[in-house]
Parts: C-alpha cells; sequence; structure tokens
C-alpha cells in the first residue's frame, strides 16, 4: 500500500496560452506587432516569476499552426521577432540556469531560423533551474498525429504510454495548470491530449497587461483545488493527497 500525492501548493508544469496581444495594441491605436513585442517583454517577466515560485516547467504558446493564416505582414513580422529575441534573450537566459525548447512543426520556417532554435536548445541543453518550452508552429492534433505517424514507421504499437513518449513535450510532465489569459476560455488545440487532467484558469487580462498579482493569484487558485484523478473525494485528504492505493 502506498500513499500517493494528488497535488502541491505550486504547480509543477504551468503552461500558457498567451493572448491578447493585438487586442491590447488596438486599445492604444498601435500596430498588433507591437503587441506581440510587449508580449514579449511579459514573457521575461513570467519566466523570471515561475523560477521565483517554484515552478519547474514553463511552457507558452507562441504559433499555433493556425495562425499562418494571418496577414501575412503580422506572421513575417512574428517571425522576424522570434529570431530577434535568441539573439537578445538566450545568452541571459542561458546565465539564468532556463533550459530551452521549442516544440513544433519546423518544417515550414526557414532554415536559418530553424538553426537559430536547434542552437539555443543546444547551448542551453544542460540547464536545470527551469524548463521553457516555447511552442512555435505548434498544435495539439499536429502533435498528436505526429507522435502516432512516428510509432507506426518505428512498428511499435500505439498505446497511450507509447504515444505519450512520442509528443513533442515528452521531455517534460503534463501541465498542472493551464492558464489563459485575454479573457478566452477556450483551449485552442494547445496540448490537447496532455491538458487531461490539468487545472485550467482564465484571466480577463490581456497578456501584455498580465500582472504578478494575476500570476499570483492563478497559483493560489491552483492551491486551493483538490485534485483526484478519476478518485473520489473520500479517497483524497484535505491535504490533497491520496489517503491510500494498493500498490
Amino acid at each position: 500500500m502506498s500513499v500517493t500525492s494528488c497535488t502541491d501548493a505550486v504547480p509543477r508544469h504551468v503552461a500558457i496560452v498567451m493572448d491578447g496581444n493585438g487586442r491590447w495594441a488596438r486599445q492604444r491605436m498601435m500596430p498588433r506587432l507591437a503587441g506581440h513585442r510587449q508580449g514579449l517583454e511579459k514573457l521575461r517577466e513570467v519566466v523570471r516569476w515561475s523560477m521565483e515560485a517554484g515552478v519547474a516547467v514553463l511552457t507558452v504558446f507562441a504559433f499555433s499552426s493556425e495562425n499562418w493564416q494571418r496577414p501575412t505582414d503580422e506572421v513575417s513580422g512574428l517571425m522576424g521577432l522570434l529570431a530577434k529575441a535568441l539573439d537578445r534573450e538566450v545568452p541571459e537566459l542561458s546565465r539564468a540556469g532556463v533550459r530551452l525548447c521549442f516544440p513544433g512543426d519546423r518544417e515550414a520556417l526557414a532554415p536559418a531560423l530553424r538553426r537559430s532554435l536547434e542552437a539555443a536548445e543546444a547551448q542551453t541543453a544542460a540547464n536545470e533551474a527551469l524548463v521553457l518550452n516555447v511552442c512555435f508552429n505548434y498544435g495539439g492534433r499536429w502533435d498528436i498525429i505526429q507522435a502516432a505517424r512516428s510509432l507506426a514507421q518505428r512498428g511499435e504499437p500505439i498505446t497511450e504510454a507509447s504515444l505519450s513518449a512520442a509528443l513533442a513535450l515528452a521531455h517534460v510532465p503534463d501541465p498542472d495548470l493551464v492558464i489563459r489569459t485575454g479573457r478566452e476560455q477556450r483551449l485552442s488545440n494547445f496540448l490537447i491530449w496532455q491538458m487531461a487532467y490539468s487545472e485550467l484558469y482564465f484571466s480577463d487580462a490581456l497578456w501584455p497587461a498580465f500582472s504578478r498579482e494575476a500570476f499570483q493569484q492563478a497559483l493560489s487558485d491552483f492551491a486551493r483545488r483538490q485534485r483526484r484523478f478519476g478518485r473520489t473525494s473520500e479517497q483524497v485528504g484535505s491535504a490533497g493527497q491520496v489517503v491510500a492505493s494498493e500498490a
């Protein structure tokens, strides 16, 4: 018989849909790309807040498979913004002990950008203070399809365990807490396999205006929740632990 923890005060893995950059810019009569630039600055802050709170993994939705449908100038601007961010941010993140990963389909990206992503991952691979997954050209359905295709090509059986191990985020545990900013309440094809038992939290703040207080409120809300993973409330103690389970 063993005792298994169901929840902790601080989520080990936080995932964020960083929504609201364009609306934040429009409210200020600014171009949408200005909102994305401000959103990048906000991400720098949230990385710091996550490390201070004891979060081990932070995953953010930076560019979805569907975002290619946006205006050409916005897509081009986002690609350029990522390239500049890599040059500016990677050295600082590496010094802070952050490991960078870029889950997503890289085939559609320019060769130079792909090389930059690979270099950033290699440079930070040994870091352990925080894993930062920047999902770029990522979609939850793409992730499941590429995992199933990979298993089929290797002739391996497709099971829940094998599929999980073939997903783009197999290097980290599934997210405990998923935050979406921007007042919308939908998943938008983000981590749809990995979110099976995640706690969801929706913030009205547009991403560039997401504050430390709003982030802390999300963590505090998570700490108050009882995560049962299919068990009954009676099986889960008040401290968020399974009372007893058969080994």
